[in-house]
């Protein structure tokens, strides 16, 4: 594994300042912002047609756009761990989405969270929106760092209780099912849109500290609302910031307020996916107008991201372009993402950036922008001396993904995927329902299909060339099998499987 590198405010050495003047610096704010299940395709910066973001675009504007930013999971508990830890969630077990009663387990509390480092290094740290790494007491954030919580500890909730006129609610196919399995309690098949909503919040209710609150706003308003408090009552001193939304996930869910942008776009799915966005792009537009209203902008770090791609049950509401695969599948799809960061005076603006970078680099950069460092060492690199240019090498030459028996690799211009064969007489379907607790990913009867793809030549991964590259896949796998090493069991086994067609092939997935 590679170890932070010790980078002290905005990687300027505190050794070349005077005892008397580094007293006086103060180490930069950071806010760390997540979408959930955003496609790479769904802001205008990223190249949307339909969808609006404004304040998304001039983030990037303002500082680096990276093209080849990925995280370390297609789906959205494995990869809130991994942003959180620096480390492959591989390394210790967080492996698959805990769905049922293992929603309650969290991250093994011998893992690091950055809320803990930050707040060691006398920052006050604050955590906005859904967790999805544990419900039991111990495991929420207030357990691992963070000062302040206000958010859902599960994966997903309603956005608003109850439709008002102009408002909108979409559940594809299979979102309300989905809802009914993976609660605690059984929700009617008869229920009412309204009532599927209200019937969410109580399973999964909103939450300030440890106590259950009401919040009748717009769920995403709400979260935005709270980050920009957060600001206020902390601007005077360095704060760390984790807003994770819980938008555009499912439930496709949005006010009037948004919908009303997109009336022009015939497809329903869209429309709202759309105005779900918008909520977020209003976010972070209203964070950014806080901290120059503050003259907090040159004193803040801003990293902007997606937890996955977007999801293929949400069928054609969102879009991956120009990618092939989507959340749950290890394809560019689903794990590369729009990834964002900004510094105005310290990070040149207006980059767009090829470079492969990491979700894993965030948790690193952060501590070592507050004169710390992850006591496990990370996966990840600080990305600080890239970002200002001192270092104009490739932050992460090699990325490593897992999900039970499947597994990924992505080496400079090569990428290669070795997933499970399907049995042949089961039909592509994204859910193959959920399976018996216990259930271990094994080989499959039919073993494994493997995937190679010359990603500056065919970026949409449509011509395998496996059979053409025996060498190289050699090398991949023996790359795959020495980072495995480190890696433990999950803690829990995959409790939902799915099977897709790709490559002319049935294959089985794990999340």
């Amino acid at each position: 594994m590679k170890s932070t590198t010790l980078s002290l405010m905005a990687g300027i050495s505190l050794l070349s300042l005077g005892r008397a003047e580094a007293a006086q610096v103060r180490p930069p704010n950071v806010i760390v912002i997540v979408a959930d299940d955003l496609g790479y395709g769904d802001t205008g910066v990223y190249g949307s047609k339909i969808v609006k973001t404004p304040n998304i675009d001039a983030l990037a504007a303002d500082g680096v756009r990276f093209t080849q930013g990925y995280v370390a999971h297609p789906v959205c508990a494995p990869s809130r761990a991994a942003i959180l830890t620096g480390r492959y969630q591989t390394r210790f077990g967080y492996e698959f989405n805990p769905v049922g009663r293992d929603r309650f387990q969290g991250v093994s509390r011998n893992e690091t969270f950055i809320g803990e480092v930050m707040h060691r290094a006398g920052y006050h740290t604050g955590m906005v929106g859904k967790w999805h790494l544990g419900e039991a007491p111990g495991f929420q954030p207030m357990d691992r760092g963070f000062d302040e919580f206000f958010g859902i500890l599960g994966g997903f909730t309603a956005f608003q209780t109850h439709t008002n006129d102009g408002d909108d609610t979409y559940n594809p196919p299979g979102s309300a099912a989905s809802y009914r399995t993976t609660a605690l309690s059984p929700l009617p098949a008869s229920a009412t849109p309204d009532e599927e909503m209200t019937y969410l919040r109580q399973q999964v209710p909103v939450r300030r500290g440890r106590e259950v609150v009401e919040v009748s706003d717009y769920l995403t308003d709400a979260f935005s609302a709270d980050a920009v408090r957060f600001i206020d009552q902390n601007k005077a001193k360095p704060f760390f910031l984790y807003l994770a939304y819980n938008a555009p996930h499912t439930p496709l869910q949005a006010s009037k307020k948004y919908l009303d942008r997109y009336r022009d776009v015939p497809d329903r799915g869209q429309r709202v996916y759309a105005a779900m966005v918008s909520g977020v792009d209003d976010g972070v537009g209203a964070l950014r107008a806080k901290l120059k209203a503050e003259g907090l902008e040159k004193t803040t770090l801003i990293v902007f991201l997606s937890d996955n791609g977007c999801a293929s049950y949400v069928l054609g509401a969102c879009t991956n372009a120009p990618f092939s695969g989507f959340k749950g599948t290890h394809l560019e799809g689903g794990v590369r993402i729009p990834y964002i960061v900004t510094w105005p005076g310290k990070i040149r603006a207006g980059q767009t950036d090829g470079r492969m970078v990491s979700s894993l680099d965030i948790a690193p950069t952060a501590a070592a922008l507050a004169g710390a460092s992850l006591p496990h060492g990370t996966d990840g690199v600080n990305l600080i001396p890239y970002l200002t240019g001192a270092n104009p090498g490739t932050p992460n030459p090699t990325l490593f993904w897992r999900a039970g028996v499947n597994f990924a690799i992505r080496q400079d211009k090569w990428k290669m995927w070795m997933v499970n064969k399907a049995d042949p007489s089961k039909g592509a379907s994204h859910e193959a329902g959920i399976t018996p607790d216990g259930k271990a990913a094994k080989i499959s009867p039919q073993g494994q299909h493997v995937m190679l793809y010359d990603l500056v030549k065919d970026p949409k991964e449509t011509r395998n060339l496996a059979k053409a590259q025996a060498p190289m896949i050699a090398r991949l796998k023996a790359r795959i099998s020495a980072w495995d090493k480190a890696n433990v069991a999950p803690q829990w086994t995959s409790m939902r499987q799915s099977i897709i067609s790709y490559d002319e092939q049935l294959l089985e997935l794990f999340d």
